[in-house]
């Protein structure tokens, strides 16, 4: 049986701020309350809000070492010096590496290439494999997208090699920063960028945004580069405010009028409207196959490049030729399909381990071992771990001797405060509140896991062990009318910091047949009325929510919590009700 969620209404706005936005926009005080509740209490703040404007984006030279950076890739590209473009192996830079390596071969520099780490036999950020291939190959100048601001080492033994670096990241900083020609990252102390949640490309986007305008360099072609951000955007889940909005919001028109070939490609194998495309679209079906190429292992090895699944994303996004992207996509997904295969299989074996273990079951905490487990889908089966039982949870395989694990936590509770105490028995971690990456001896997995338990069982309020459904307001279903869905869909592109709003309505009854849908009828279809407006019916899905089909489809009443979504269908759109979750009503 899934765990009851706990119903929480947000505090609803100022009444009197409400009101005046309600009456000076023309629009209902439920969508007033929305904008008062995200911070937005001014029609000057709502106009920037729904209206994003390039103009808002910040000049890129007000990051640290940006000059320097610029002035060093001019030299490389004046002096034709070799470049290679470096990157992590998830989406953020995998389409970092794509956007950069496409903006200098843009402005005409060919002596070109990138280097995407194995997962399995690098790991993550700058590795030396990497950098003897680059002095190896005559590389002057290394551009690190999405990793590299802790590499000190990494990057004194580059200096040894004759190789400079240039890092372009979004990580915390440690005390001490790499001795690299430019280090760009918002977050570091002695930088006063305005905004500092930009993505791993959206710091590489700064970077060519201030080359082309150093260079005269018109903005259309390089504005085309955005449904590459948008997707790294949207995949990091980096917060939807500030400049980020800006960029997603013309990221995604980029996307759904002009995308590069190797995002067409995986636009048209999901099987989206190529015009619709949204965040959620990203999140759930785009960026998950651009990943998998980097969860799993490349058989082939290409010469210029590492042996790495992310190589061959990369080649994807770069890819010119549409026949080419189109075979490019097919390879990606074949990835994706394995990913889903292995992770469900192991999903399955992990939670058949906890089931049969009552006193693992009984624990406020889950740390699973398996050394047959693959690496890469560690961290996909810690989430999915959550989704049954709702706790902090650590997953652990065996690679290359160590045994290496990702742990995923619950809203609320600090997971790298957990892991941290732990620290002697690792050979290193990093993450942050609610993920984090762990290494350590097989040896020392016993008292880890007895450790780990202990300070999350006396540390977390039992309160975190129930999932919340965040409520920003009541509605009932005769509000929602076409004009109502024309403001919402305004307050687009929805992420975090700007979350797709969750509504509640109370006593509404399926109208007609509910149906379970979906491979596994994992899925629950049906057309809901409110009881007081029966002419009122509007679709709705509840997704992995079969529990209550009986009750729904008998027709009594239930409340409900949801989104708001348009569902396009064969050229078709309607209004859609994405449940969160139902609540049988007995009694009325």
């Amino acid at each position: 049986m899934p765990i009851e969620k706990r119903w929480v209404v947000k505090p609803q706005g100022d009444p009197q701020t409400v009101a005046h936005l309600a009456t000076e926009l023309k629009i209902p005080s439920v969508l007033a309350n929305l904008l008062v509740q995200r911070g937005i209490d001014t029609v000057e703040k709502t106009n920037r809000f729904f209206n994003p404007s390039l103009a808002d984006l910040h000049d890129p030279f007000l990051m640290k070492d940006m000059d320097i950076a610029v002035a060093r890739v001019e030299k490389a590209v004046r002096d034709n010096e070799k470049i290679m473009v470096y990157g992590d192996y998830d989406v953020d830079g995998c389409t970092a590496v794509a956007l950069v390596y496409k903006f200098l071969r843009l402005i005409g520099h060919k002596n070109l290439m990138f280097y995407i780490p194995d997962r399995y036999t690098e790991g993550y950020g700058i590795s030396v494999k990497g950098i003897d291939l680059a002095a190896h190959k005559g590389v002057g100048l290394i551009i690190a997208l999405d990793c590299g601001i802790k590499a000190m080492e990494k990057v004194a033994y580059a200096k040894s090699k004759g190789v400079d670096f240039i890092i372009c990241d979004h990580h915390l900083p440690a005390d001490e920063i790499p001795q690299a020609v430019a280090v760009l990252d918002p977050k570091r102390v002695d930088c006063s960028y305005p905004f500092d949640e930009l993505s791993g490309c959206g710091v590489g986007f700064k970077l060519v945004q201030a080359y082309a305008m150093t260079h005269g360099i018109p903005s259309e072609p390089v504005l085309e580069l955005l449904d590459l951000l948008v997707v790294s955007i949207a995949s990091d889940i980096v917060p939807l405010v500030g400049e980020n909005r800006v960029l997603a919001y013309y990221g995604l028109k980029i996307l759904n009028s002009k995308p590069c070939n190797g995002l067409l490609s995986i636009i048209k194998i999901c099987g989206l409207d190529k015009h619709n495309i949204t965040i959620d679209d990203i999140v759930f079906k785009i960026g998950p196959r651009i990943n998998a190429a980097g969860r799993m292992r490349m058989d082939e090895n290409d010469e210029n490049a590492s042996p790495s699944g992310g190589h061959a994303a990369v080649e994807l996004l770069i890819e010119g030729n549409k026949q080419q992207a189109a075979e490019f996509g097919n390879v990606i997904d074949a990835y994706n399909q394995d990913r889903k295969s292995i992770d469900r299989t192991v999903t399955q074996e992990a939670h058949d381990y906890i089931e049969s273990n009552p006193e693992l079951k009984a624990r406020k905490s889950t740390v699973v071992y398996n050394p047959k487990w693959m690496k890469g889908i560690v961290g996909i089966v810690a989430s999915r771990l959550i989704e049954t039982y709702y706790r902090p949870t650590v997953v652990l395989t065996m690679s290359n001797g160590f045994v290496t694990g990702s742990a995923r936590s619950v809203p609320g509770f600090d997971l790298y405060q957990a892991v941290e105490s732990c620290s002697d028995l690792l050979e290193n971690f990093g993450g942050h509140m609610y993920a984090a990456g762990l290494t350590m001896r097989p040896e020392n997995v016993v008292e880890f896991t007895r450790r780990f338990n202990d300070f999350v069982e006396e540390h977390i309020d039992p309160q975190m062990l129930v999932p919340e459904v965040e409520i920003d307001s009541e509605l009932l279903f005769s509000d929602v009318t076409p004009r109502f869905r024309e403001h919402l869909s305004r307050f687009q592109p929805f992420g975090p910091g700007n979350t797709a709003p969750v509504f509640m309505t109370r006593g509404v009854s399926n109208h007609g047949d509910a149906k379970l849908v979906g491979l596994e009828l994992e899925h629950l279809r049906m057309n809901l009325f409110q009881r007081q407006k029966p002419n009122t019916k509007i679709q709705a899905i509840a997704f992995q929510q079969p529990t209550h089909y009986e009750w729904v489809r008998s027709g009594r009443p239930i409340d409900v919590c949801y989104q708001i979504v348009e569902n396009h269908y064969r050229g078709m759109v309607s209004t859609q009700l994405r449940i969160k979750d139902i609540k049988p009503v007995s009694g009325r």
